[in-house]
């Protein structure tokens, strides 16, 4: 457990509210959500299914509005922002893993986690340094000219971690992404993820249904009646 944190956060919600018509019918997904990511720390989000902890992601990715309250970036108020200003922050200061790895097929492994920093202007030689160093780092350097059909699902799922932190972002955001594995994979792959995240300094929001890990990470977010409530670690049930 981290101490309380004296620096100024990655990621701040604040008074998030979403609601979505079915039929006739309002349904109130986030109703005042607020919370703190701060950097260095793994977060972890839990809830049943529905409670709304992809929608919350969504918005705090800048990937969806909330009707009100605030998302707050890197100490930039983002709700102020026009969708292509939205667009910039999430390229260059978010990274997106998700449950299914959602890498380019065609493409090998170095490629993948390449082709977002060569979007953001880095050249080919420089991305493809800092490519290697991270598929290194999760164990992948004999497999940097393999495509995904060619990798293990262990291995697709480290490529999909490196691609997210390929332009060094300050927050991540995941939404299980260790569901999709059996569970020794998911073991080691959850190991791996969070000592990459604790190298690179960033800010990571996770959604898990898998509590035995939550209860591994700094600190535990559960979505309770549209509010986040932090619980302890070791409380998680």
């Amino acid at each position: 457990m981290l101490d309380t944190p004296t620096t100024t956060a990655i990621l701040k919600l604040a008074g998030l509210t979403r609601a979505f018509k079915q039929g006739e019918r309002k349904i109130t997904v986030l109703n005042g959500a607020s919370a703190e990511i701060f950097p260095g720390e793994a977060v972890a989000l839990v809830g049943p299914s529905g409670a709304g902890k992809s929608t919350l992601l969504h918005i705090a990715g800048l990937l969806e509005s909330p009707d009100s309250g605030s998302v707050v970036i890197g100490g930039q108020d983002c709700a102020k922002l026009d969708d292509d200003a939205r667009t910039r922050i999430r390229r260059s200061e978010v990274g997106f893993i998700y449950q299914f790895h959602q890498l380019l097929p065609e493409f090998s492994a170095l490629e993948n986690v390449v082709l977002p920093q060569m979007i953001l202007g880095m050249s080919r030689k420089k991305a493809a340094e800092r490519a290697t160093e991270l598929l290194s780092a999760l164990g992948l350097q004999n497999r940097l000219d393999h495509r995904p059909a060619q990798l293990s699902g262990g291995e697709q799922q480290r490529t999909a971690i490196c691609r997210a932190l390929a332009n060094r972002p300050k927050l991540i955001l995941a939404d299980e992404p260790t569901g999709n594995l059996d569970p020794k994979t998911s073991e080691l792959v959850f190991h791996e993820l969070i000592g990459l995240f604790k190298r690179e300094g960033v800010a990571a929001l996770i959604a898990t249904h898998n509590l035995e890990l939550a209860s591994r990470m700094d600190r535990v977010l559960r979505m309770e009646g549209g509010h986040l409530i932090e619980v302890a670690p070791g409380a998680v049930r």
